[in-house]
């Protein structure tokens, strides 16, 4: 049942992803709806949830935790490396991924890292970028957060590269709910910003997204970001 969601949500939401880039905000009613309900759920269950696991856990153990997620990430990146004309990247994400998973048991241990050999990575929204296919419009999705329908059909044609969803779905509900526990335990407990914090993380998510896209190069910085200019000019 949840791969048919999955599917009929691609379906009618790829249309939208070949319209070029939208520099407005249709969604925003349902954005800011979603964006209120992600603090309310961060502020009663997901950040004392991660305050308890920093509480109760080591940091090695923290670490390694993390790391075994990363790890299984590396597949993502491997695929969409080959799917971007990248083979240098994709083939240092397959040595980490193997590495990691033999000698640093299961990825528990960043044996690559150690050896030189750092994390990259890639995933199908900036695959779909790379292509030339729009963002479509910026959208805020129920506890995952700040996402555009590129992205969205990204998540969605990553999710048989990522070994998380090769277990039942029982078993992927645990390995994501603990991602998810262990991602939130490494940002600020407090997340807190000045002004309209639901336009700050817009336009944050989109200059993040330009950055991943174009592998690191700062362009538009908030020099000529649409969505403050469309703010301002509101104003």
């Amino acid at each position: 049942m949840t791969r048919v969601c999955y599917f009929v949500v691609a379906l009618l939401f790829l249309p939208s992803l070949v319209f070029g880039e939208t520099e407005t905000d249709p969604f925003e009613s349902w954005n800011r709806a979603m964006f209120a309900f992600n603090q309310k759920a961060d502020s009663y269950v997901l950040s004392p949830v991660a305050r308890g696991y920093r509480a109760i856990t080591p940091k090695p153990v923290r670490t390694g935790v993390s790391n075994f997620f990363s790890n299984l990430g590396e597949p993502i990146t491997a695929v969409n490396s080959v799917l971007q004309a990248k083979p240098r990247k994709a083939v240092r994400s397959l040595t980490r991924f193997i590495f990691n998973s033999t000698i640093g048991l299961f990825g528990l241990f960043d044996v690559a890292g150690a050896m030189g050999i750092e994390r990259e990575r890639e995933d199908l929204g900036q695959t779909l970028a790379y292509w030339g296919v729009g963002s479509g419009p910026y959208l805020v999705l129920p506890i995952l957060g700040p996402s555009n329908l590129r992205d969205l059909g990204g998540r969605i044609g990553d999710r048989p590269l990522n070994p998380v969803n090769w277990q039942d779905e029982v078993g992927a509900t645990e390995f994501l709910t603990a991602d998810g526990i262990q991602t939130r335990a490494q940002l600020p407990m407090e997340l807190r910003s000045v002004g309209d914090p639901y336009v700050l993380m817009r336009s944050a998510y989109e200059q993040r997204r330009r950055y991943e896209i174009n592998d690191g190069i700062v362009v538009d910085l908030f020099l000529e970001d649409p969505f403050l200019d469309e703010e301002s000019s509101a104003q």
